[in-house]
């Protein structure tokens, strides 16, 4: 899986299989091996963040302090995003 970068025990990916049509842009965030399972998070044209979900169980302070760091890396994440997949759309 595509690494976006790491915040802290936590590393924020890319999942290849992103499905036909592609999804908007969004991010995975475990701190193990990659899984289907892992936390999803979702940004939106306005920089901000919504989760998917959390079934990667990341405890809700945490997952603020990560939400933080993408919202603040949101630029490297369209970049990225649009370099692997080719178009970017937005969940809001």
């Amino acid at each position: 899986m595509p690494r976006v970068f790491d915040v802290g025990p936590y590393t924020v990916y890319f999942w290849i299989g992103e499905g036909n049509p592609l999804e908007p842009v969004h991010v995975h965030v475990t701190d193990a091996v990659p899984q289907p399972e892992d936390t999803k998070i979702w940004l939106t044209k306005s920089g901000g963040t919504v989760v998917c979900h959390n079934k990667g169980k990341i405890p809700a302070n945490k997952l603020k302090s990560v939400r933080r760091v993408i919202e603040s890396q949101y630029r490297l994440i369209v970049r990225k995003w649009t370099e692997r997949f080719g178009q970017a759309s937005y969940y809001c």
